[in-house]
């Protein structure tokens, strides 16, 4: 992937295994978030191609790569805050919802039997993480603190029944417990889901340590090290591109 002279992703070559937790890290800058943005269309790459599950994905729209099965969060929150938790829940779930005007405006019984529907997967999904806040599926998403705020943004990543969970530091902005209770819910998901892929950034290498079963460093856009958290903590060049050569 370049961008003018810059090459922000250099020959990276890497796959990733069905029910599988990958950790992607790397220094700020070395193309983590860049490699996200390729994989779900946001930027086309300059060269190469994406292959998942026999589809090539490279040239797709990011509307079908979302059909496809694969699903994201961002670093930065995205929720609409002034929206109901259900509204932004739903957001993330129209490739599963009828759009029809004749459906929505005349068909009131089955809108009723869908939303009903709808919204009893939704609480489901949310319970997983918080009791309490499926509770509050109704109240604006503003209202409610950040993790719970994170928590959101997953359900609403997971709502249309992904097979691909790009998660973008979720941890970002939170306390270590908060990031403890996070990592705790993702846990619980993937019992709950176990045919689930997950690719996971994050810069709390505790976090990658306790979720990840393989780990892949990035820097300056190219893979330097992959292997197990305990392999690539060890190895010189990784430390080097955390912490320097001094």
């Amino acid at each position: 992937m370049r961008f003018g002279g810059l090459v922000a992703l250099n020959q990276l070559n890497l796959s990733v295994n069905e029910g599988e937790v990958l950790g992607l890290i790397g220094p700020n800058g070395s193309g983590k978030t860049t490699f996200f943005n390729v994989i779900t269309g946001i930027y086309q790459a300059t060269e190469g191609r994406v292959d998942y599950r026999g589809q090539d994905l490279t040239r797709m729209k990011a509307q079908d790569i979302y059909r496809a099965g694969v699903t994201r969060t961002f670093q930065r929150s995205r929720l609409c805050l002034p929206l109901s938790i259900f509204d932004n829940l739903m957001v993330g779930n129209h490739r599963r919802l009828n759009h029809g005007l004749w459906f929505n405006l005349f068909q009131r019984a089955e809108f009723r039997r869908q939303f009903e529907g709808q919204y009893a997967e939704a609480q489901a999904l949310v319970r997983t993480f918080s009791q309490s806040l499926s509770e509050r599926l109704f109240e604006a998403a503003g209202s409610v603190n950040m993790i719970d705020r994170r928590r959101i943004e997953i359900c609403r990543a997971l709502i249309s029944q992904p097979s691909l969970l790009l998660l973008d530091e979720p941890s970002a902005g939170m306390t270590h417990e908060e990031t403890r209770e996070l990592m705790d819910d993702i846990l619980i998901v993937r019992e709950h889901m176990p045919g689930l892929t997950i690719i996971i950034i994050e810069h709390e290498m505790n976090v990658i340590e306790r979720i990840t079963e393989r780990c892949i460093v990035l820097n300056y856009g190219q893979k330097i090290c992959e292997g197990p958290y305990a392999q690539i903590a060890a190895d010189r060049e990784v430390q080097e591109a955390y912490l320097g050569t001094q």
